[in-house]
């Protein structure tokens, strides 16, 4: 029989209140407060504190506190990557990250969802689709991310834009829903 936490990483329905799940949310908690309350000048500790969070981030992962994340350990950065201020990470499933990308503040990137069936949502049930964002992308500030959602590398993404469905590389997309708008040539 499986575990809750393999429920969740498998996409299937499972129970966030779980012992384990609770346990490891609570030290991304402790660790991200430890984080949000750091100093610029606190370079080591904030170092360690980023390799405990978020184990599988490249050299140079940059984030302005505060920032805000469920697990911290499903989250894989390239190398590179710098968050904006107030930015949070609902990573519930893996999110993938590639290297040199930019986030703007306010950003939210949302693995976790709910069932549609109100029976089923309300035995307090949950589940996760993965995202994938790519390398060399810019999310721009306000941009919500929802579950399932893969961004292809080098696109630029509006600020304000709710991302329900997958954009492809080398396009700037913006709106709610986002879309196209056009494609990028590399001059850009």
């Amino acid at each position: 029989m499986k575990t809750e936490k393999e429920k969740m990483l498998s996409g299937e329905l499972y129970n966030a209140l779980d012992v384990q799940l609770s346990d490891e949310r609570l030290k991304a908690r402790l660790l991200l407060k430890e984080l949000n309350d750091s100093r610029e000048d606190q370079a080591e500790e904030r170092i360690r504190i980023l390799n405990e969070l978020i184990p599988d981030a490249g050299p140079d992962l940059w984030l302005q506190p505060p920032f805000y994340c469920d697990y911290g350990t499903n989250i894989k950065v390239g190398e590179k990557v710098f968050f904006n201020f107030n930015c949070v990470v609902l990573d519930v499933m893996q999110v993938t990250i590639g290297s040199r990308t930019l986030f703007g503040p306010n950003v939210q990137i949302y693995t976790a969802t709910h069932p549609m069936n109100y029976k089923e949502r309300a035995s307090g049930l949950e589940f996760a689709k993965p995202i994938s964002i790519g390398e060399d992308v810019w999310v721009g500030g306000s941009v919500v991310i929802c579950p399932g959602v893969t961004i292809g590398d080098r696109t630029v993404i509006g600020a304000g834009s709710v991302v329900t469905k997958d954009i492809p590389s080398d396009v700037f997309a913006a709106g709610n829903p986002c879309r196209v708008i056009r494609s990028l040539d590399a001059a850009e």
